[in-house]
């Protein structure tokens, strides 16, 4: 595993974050009798790039989010939200042939949300096949965070090749953080998905699966089946997401208590902001038991209003 490049106070050098995934247009809190609905941006590793630019101390480290978007007016709104969010947006390319996706949130009335998505056009499907961003930037960063839609997005020579680039960057002691984010509907085939996120379990250094999605990909796995499983790919620090039970840890800890969820609004993003939490406490030095009910609080906090980005708190 990649040494956590501990930044836990001001240096000349910031620790440098690479967060790498696909942005979309966010439709969320929608009310059709009203003909409102709130208009956001969006997407799994850029909602987690978000939390951390918030979380960590501007002066010690620094977040870039890579990715392609259009050149449209649009893209360019997206594009301002970004960097309004302090994220360093210089590994963003700009298509001239593709767009920024669109999706809406649809919530129960338990405030578990469902996706509609406009997406097939999405500049992000083009990552690493064209100038901004490159492969080759990875090499800057201390930190590489991605997850399975990232890898689901790609053509299947590029995801190779970035799933490879991790690797590399890995064994140079980079730390590289992967969320297996399942969404069945942008691969192939779950046999497809399997493969290549247990690839990636094999390139990375801190593994962030849920429960969940586990299932979906291997079903009737219960959670110690799920961390010695992906214990055995070599990752040293795995930290299982359960939803409201919190999450779980290997190397494996005494039971640890986990507040419980007074609003459910909307769990849209709620892993996403579990990442960050987890992940902004682990770079300041806090251990993983601690790290881990940071990021269950902000997931809290997130699932108690719309959208996958709250409003900064």
């Amino acid at each position: 595993m990649g040494n956590l490049p501990v930044n836990d106070a001001p240096q000349k050098k910031p620790t440098r974050i690479a967060c790498i995934g696909e942005c979309m247009v966010e439709l969320s809190n929608i009310s059709w009798d009203n003909a409102q609905a709130k208009l956001d941006v969006a997407g799994d590793t850029l909602n987690a790039a978000i939390y951390l630019a918030r979380l960590l101390p501007k002066a010690g480290f620094e977040v870039s989010f890579l990715t392609r978007i259009g050149q449209d007016n649009i893209s360019s709104q997206v594009l301002r939200r970004i960097e309004g969010e302090g994220i360093d947006t210089s590994y963003i390319g700009r298509d001239p042939d593709r767009n920024t996706g669109l999706y809406v949130i649809n919530v129960d009335a338990c405030g578990e949300r469902t996706f509609t998505y406009w997406r097939s056009q999405s500049a992000a499907r083009e990552m690493f096949s064209k100038m901004t961003p490159t492969l080759s930037d990875l090499g800057s960063f201390d930190v590489v965070f991605l997850s399975a839609i990232t890898l689901a997005i790609l053509p299947t020579n590029i995801r190779a090749a970035l799933i490879a680039a991790c690797g590399s960057a890995r064994d140079l002691g980079r730390l590289v953080v992967f969320d297996s984010n399942y969404r069945p509907a942008l691969w192939e085939s779950a046999k497809v998905a399997r493969q290549t996120i247990d690839k990636m379990w094999a390139h990375c250094s801190i593994a962030l699966p849920s429960l969940d999605d586990e299932r979906k990909l291997h079903s009737d796995l219960g959670p110690d089946d799920v961390l010695d499983r992906i214990a055995k790919f070599g990752v040293a620090e795995i930290v299982l997401k359960s939803a409201s039970d919190g999450p779980l840890l290997w190397p494996r800890t005494a039971a640890v208590r986990y507040a419980m969820a007074k609003k459910v609004v909307d769990t849209t993003g709620a892993g996403d902001a579990f990442d960050a939490g987890y992940l902004a406490a682990r770079l300041v030095g806090k251990d993983m038991i601690t790290a881990a009910q940071r990021g269950h609080e902000l997931a809290l906090k997130v699932i108690s209003r719309p959208g996958a980005v709250i409003p900064s708190i």
